[in-house]
């Protein structure tokens, strides 16, 4: 039995979304049961030359999104990066877990050899889908999505390993 590129992609965002919103709603109690300003956590940052914990869950959400509209051919939806609180990082994922639940399996399978044209440091780089898939757009999505649980974790939100994954 082969691995499709609809379950190589779709599936695993949405596990990996829906277990980021979960690390959401934790940060957001930690943050009210110890009077912290949430904006603490929202900012917080493993070194002041990387992105801010709300910037690792917006790029989580987009490498998702912009991943299925590539392959699919449907247009992404976008999104400001305006979000500031916990309740907008939420909405930001529920927003993109309806994107890609709407594309069809159909519109995704088969794209193992669609060329994909990106913009990579201003210059236009060309892979074929599933390379696009493995080697880049999955990469970039746990990148985010681990360095976001890194930064809750090391502002002392109790997560592990099962938070992470999405088994709770």
């Amino acid at each position: 039995m082969s691995l499709s590129m609809h379950e190589s992609s779709v599936a695993v965002f949405k596990r990996m979304l829906g277990a980021l919103s979960a690390l959401l709603v934790k940060a957001e109690t930690h943050a009210a049961s110890r009077k912290i300003d949430p904006e603490a956590l929202l900012g917080a940052r493993l070194f002041p030359d990387m992105f801010s914990f709300t910037r690792q869950v917006q790029l989580t959400c987009d490498f998702a999104k912009l991943c299925c509209a590539r392959l699919s051919g449907i247009e992404a939806p976008k999104h400001e990066d305006k979000e500031a609180a916990f309740p907008e990082l939420k909405a930001r994922i529920a927003a993109t877990l309806a994107f890609i639940e709407s594309v069809p399996a159909n519109a995704i399978d088969g794209t193992e050899n669609k060329d994909i044209t990106l913009k990579i440091a201003g210059k236009d780089t060309q892979m074929k889908g599933r390379d696009y898939l493995l080697f880049f757009a999955l990469p970039n999505f746990y990148f985010h999505a681990t360095t976001a649980y890194d930064l809750l974790r090391h502002n002392g939100i109790e997560v592990g390993k099962r938070d992470f994954l999405g088994i709770t």
